[in-house]
């Protein structure tokens, strides 16, 4: 038995470590250790409860725009607020959250994992006149990979040109990714950490300049969606087609669904949204979202014992470093005792299997390209193929929400702080399912848990011994070089793991 140790992994937010034991080639057991211990929750406690739509926001630097529609949607179920939202309110949170996510989603692909697939030294015999590749050769001829390092070096497979199309769609993406944040700030202020989604709306009121300012951005965004990153994920994913059935995971899938189409009902699980709440296994079987049936366990996690096998709701943080037999600052959430992968893959699956038109024609004409089944969907190519998707649908609806919005009409709903109350804001951030709970007493927070993707899909194992997401989808993988294993990180990183949410 050989044991390969990857810590830190690259190219991810955060301090993630893979331990992975491998027999003949394969590997028998991994184990995911979320390192450090942050103690946002316990920060929180005892403060004015509009404290956690901001502080809240900082659990995470990449998607702080749904820790705060988190936050806001759990402090307008506190007050009462959770049917009382203006409609404006509600189309600016979601052009707020939707457009970051957009770019957090190209963020990933290009430079997070794409380098998994696309040889830059490529860039060397570079012949033509785009001045940035130029200037990436010049970096090459030094001996400098620069940005590019360090990395394993995989099987690259694409042509030469190809390679090179991708490293300057690389550089793209920056600019892009700037347009994305100037659209975000027209409507929160600023980005990271907006000032604009407060508990009872947003603060700002949308003008025909704001609108029309937005709406130019937008296009730039689905404009690179449609012609650049939604081509260049099919066109990896075609020449890398034994990843359509590597590291498919508990095939669970769980979205708490998100983007409200109308914000009349207050319970959340059952709010008409853009993509789609419950759950979706490996049979594409669609269930109802059942919130109660969520706890958290920490048999394995640096927690004590006494906190394990709770409903968020009622979820305590007592860090317990150094417990025997423990080894992640992550928890270990579960739905109804298994173990769920959340996370684009989640919600566009979810969304399709319940039914929705547009969703069902999008998937299917992705699959058609690649002719795969939609069971190839469980799988590293899967997830980036479901995440070029869900920002595509996601920068489709940014210009229909944007048009919706009415100058003049209110954008916030004023409230009073009660002395008691409790409550639960869900939305879907970038990497998955991100849930937020508050209890509050004498007008102040009394326990505030939040449970967020990657503490889904980088969890430990449970109560059972039963491995998280990310360590079922390594167990079973082919590594080829026990030096080199560029497999296992092309696995994890098709998660885009966040370990400075995971670790809160």
């Amino acid at each position: 038995m050989t044991k390969v140790s990857i810590d830190p992994v690259t190219r991810i937010e955060g301090h993630l470590k893979i331990e992975t034991e491998i027999e003949d080639g394969i590997v028998k057991d991994a184990r995911s250790t979320g390192n450090l211990f942050r103690g946002i929750e316990l920060i929180l406690r005892g403060r004015d409860p509009r404290d956690a739509q901001v502080i809240a926001q900082r659990i995470c630097g990449v998607c702080p725009q749904s820790h705060g529609v988190a936050a806001a949607l759990c402090l307008d179920s506190a007050f009462g607020l959770g049917d009382k939202i203006p409609d404006n309110a509600r189309l600016m949170r979601n052009l707020i959250q939707g457009t970051h996510v957009v770019q957090d989603h190209i963020l990933h692909f290009y430079h997070l994992a794409a380098l998994d697939y696309v040889d830059v030294t490529a860039v060397a015999a570079y012949q033509g006149k785009d001045p940035e590749l130029n200037s990436v050769k010049v970096f090459l001829e030094r001996g400098e990979l620069g940005p590019f390092a360090p990395r394993y070096e995989g099987d690259y497979r694409l042509p030469v040109e190809v390679n090179q199309e991708a490293t300057a769609h690389y550089l793209k993406a920056f600019e892009i990714r700037r347009t994305g944040h100037e659209a975000v700030a027209i409507f929160s202020g600023k980005i990271p950490h907006s000032v604009g989604i407060v508990p009872g709306g947003v603060t700002d009121t949308p003008t025909v300049d704001k609108i029309t300012k937005f709406l130019w951005k937008v296009k730039k965004l689905q404009e690179f969606v449609n012609n650049v990153y939604l081509p260049d994920v099919l066109a990896i994913a075609s020449v890398y087609s034994d990843y359509l059935e590597i590291g498919a995971g508990c095939k669970n899938l769980l979205s708490y669904g998100a983007y409200d189409l109308e914000g009349d009902d207050p319970d959340l699980t059952r709010r008409k949204r853009l993509f789609k709440q419950g759950t979706v296994s490996a049979d594409l079987k669609y269930h109802p979202l059942a919130i109660s049936s969520i706890t958290e366990v920490v048999k394995y996690s640096w927690y004590e014992d006494s906190s394990t096998g709770r409903h968020p709701s009622q979820g305590e943080t007592k860090p317990a470093p150094g417990k025997e037999g423990a080894y992640s600052w992550v928890k270990a959430p579960r739905y109804d005792g298994e173990v769920y992968e959340v996370g684009p893959l989640a919600r566009l699956l979810v969304t399709y299997v319940a039914g929705d038109p547009v969703v069902r024609q999008l998937v299917d004409w992705a699959l058609a390209e690649l002719k795969a089944p939609v069971s190839a969907l469980f799988s590293v190519m899967g997830r980036h193929l479901a995440r070029a998707l869900c920002a595509k649908i996601l920068a489709d609806n940014l210009e229909k929400w944007l048009l919706e919005l009415k100058p003049g009409e209110p954008t916030y709903t004023e409230y009073e702080i009660p002395d008691e109350a409790t409550g639960m804001g869900l939305t879907e951030g970038s990497r998955g399912a991100l849930g937020h709970w508050i209890e509050i007493k004498d007008k102040k927070i009394y326990n505030y848990q939040a449970v967020v993707p990657t503490t889904w899909n980088a969890s430990p194992r449970d109560d059972n011994g039963v491995p998280g997401p990310i360590e079922q989808a390594l167990i079973g993988t082919k590594v080829r070089d026990k030096d080199n294993p560029f497999e296992l990180v092309r696995i994890v990183r098709s998660f885009d793991p966040c370990l400075a949410c995971s670790i809160h």
